[in-house]
């Protein structure tokens, strides 16, 4: 319907010129090119606002300066759009070539004009704000791209410095660079052979000898973790090399090379780099402004980080969202608008259903620490109910949890209102803070250090934010404290993320998503390339 209505559209324009200039007029008006170039961009709603706009003129066949120019430097740029992790094929550039030189009649021109600013589009898109859709990649990626129009690049790029445009369209962030230089410096080791043979063992222990140490050994220099040596026990200098890649890998940095650590160690570069190509695609999903100050939480790294200026000045180990399929933690962006000190737990009507109802209908005692409202809002005695009454769909009660230390939410949460009902919050299960692998939760975000962090988020508005938090705390009472400025926030999928300084890290692929991303990056086209030192 909408493709009819802009073929009428545009063949409406060209009739207008028939009927206003007639038909000598009109041949010096509309010409064969000009009908090619109508016709094409009529199938693209886009280009076709474009082209109509621009009175049917090209941008890219024409023999002048400007033209050359951009032809060229979309040429440039398709090749390298493999230096992006982006699928170079999808931009048919042979094809495009072969046509362009194939052009000999103005029609011929025309329909190469829509061609390449087709092509154009798809780049600039795929440069500037991914290749892939990420809500068709899982129901847990709820991440809104900053799409841009399409006609929009064309409009500002017909005004632009060629290669300035192309240069800007990438994510202009240190990590976006960062990430970069470590795909290139794997695609050269890639090239080079990898890291060598895996190791033999199931697990390796300090004091150890023998082949399978002699294969970590070799296996940690060729990753840059320690110096050449030709020692075959596993001494100090191998603890210490294992203990740096525990590190870089989020693993318990005890030196002991354990079957999780050799999993990771015995890793082939390719598994590496297409973490790095994902967190390239994924940092493209997110190319827009991030705040001053925003909180980034990333999910495999069960970590949360408060960013000024793009400097961490705070960070606190996580708990996320339980691995099974109605608790993973989602990917989202939302702006923290206030704190709740001493919070009532007002208990998700998913929890209540599937998992107090049962207790209580076994033992309507049962979670004596929970309270039942009626929908006046009014509390209801445990003994008035008949729980077996009820069942999921018919339950007519809240459940809440007044404000305690016993209290699932702990003594403060931070609020981002969001439809996915997720926010970052304390906890009374301190213990699982020490485990490696920290997903527990129902899908919100606990936080280790909710205090210091609570702190940091009031330490623009207050002189003395501690004290501030404190004396709402001691009163026992339930206390909204608003930010005077909301800042953003970012719940974010890395299994590869940069620092400032020192190496790439690494994590693990917690849900699989990132598993579903490189396989749909794949079969859009993109390869893993090996680059020759």
């Amino acid at each position: 319907m909408q493709r009819s209505l802009v073929q009428g559209v545009v063949f409406a324009s060209v009739v207008a010129l028939v009927s206003v200039f007639g038909p000598s007029a009109a041949k010096a008006q509309v010409t064969a090119f000009k009908q090619a170039v109508a016709e094409a961009a009529s199938k693209d709603r886009d280009l076709a606002a474009f082209y109509h706009a621009n009175s049917y003129r090209g941008i890219w066949t024409g023999n002048s300066v400007k033209e050359r120019r951009r032809r060229q430097e979309l040429f440039r740029a398709i090749e390298m759009a493999d230096l992006h992790g982006l699928p170079e094929a999808r931009y048919k550039a042979p094809e495009l070539k072969a046509r362009m030189k194939a052009a000999t009649s103005p029609r011929d021109r025309g329909l190469v004009e829509v061609e390449l600013s087709r092509t154009f589009v798809q780049l600039s898109r795929d440069m500037q704000t991914g290749a892939l859709v990420p809500t068709l990649i899982d129901d847990g990626i709820k991440r809104e791209v900053p799409l841009r129009k399409r006609d929009s690049y064309l409009a500002s790029f017909a005004k632009s410095n060629p290669r300035n445009f192309f240069r800007a369209l990438p994510p202009r962030t240190n990590e976006y660079t960062r990430l970069m230089k470590e795909k290139i410096q794997l695609e050269k080791r890639l090239a080079a052979g990898g890291w060598g043979p895996k190791v033999p063992a199931k697990s390796l222990k300090p004091g150890a000898t023998g082949n399978a140490v002699v294969a970590l050994r070799n296996r940690l220099i060729q990753m840059d973790y320690m110096r050449r040596s030709s020692s075959r026990s596993y001494d100090e200098d191998v603890k210490r090399a294992v203990q740096k890649f525990q590190s870089d890998h989020g693993l318990t940095p005890d030196g002991v090379a354990g079957a999780g650590t050799l999993a990771e160690i015995n890793k082939p570069v390719q598994a590496r780099l297409q973490s790095v190509m994902v967190a390239m695609e994924r940092e493209r999903w997110l190319n827009k402004p991030r705040g001053d100050r925003h909180v980034l939480v990333n999910l495999t790294d069960f970590s949360a980080r408060i960013i000024d200026d793009d400097r961490v000045t705070f960070q606190t180990r996580a708990v996320v969202g339980k691995n099974i399929s109605d608790r993973r933690s989602p990917e989202f962006s939302d702006v923290m608008e206030f704190m709740v000190i001493n919070p009532t737990w007002n208990v998700p009507r998913s929890i209540a259903v599937k998992e107090y109802l049962p207790m209580m209908k076994r033992n309507p005692n049962a979670a004596g620490h929970l309270q039942l409202y009626d929908r006046r809002g009014r509390k209801v005695p445990r003994g008035a109910v008949n729980f077996e009454a009820f069942n999921s769909r018919n339950f007519p009660f809240s459940i809440k949890q007044p404000p305690s230390r016993r209290n699932a939410l702990g003594l403060v949460k931070f609020m981002f209102p969001n439809q996915y009902n997720i926010y970052l919050h304390d906890t009374p299960e301190k213990a699982l803070f020490a485990r490696e692998k920290r997903d527990f939760s129902h899908g919100c975000i606990r936080l280790q250090q909710p205090f210091e962090f609570a702190y940091e988020m009031l330490s623009k508005q207050e002189s003395d934010p501690k004290t501030f938090f404190h004396a709402k705390l001691e009163t026992g009472r339930e206390t909204v404290v608003p930010l005077d400025e909301p800042v953003p926030v970012h719940i974010t999928y890395r299994t590869a993320f940069t620092q400032a300084k020192g190496r790439t890290q690494f994590r693990r692929d917690v849900y699989g998503r990132d598993a579903k991303i490189w396989s749909a990056l794949a079969k859009a086209g993109v390869s893993l390339g090996a680059v020759q030192g």
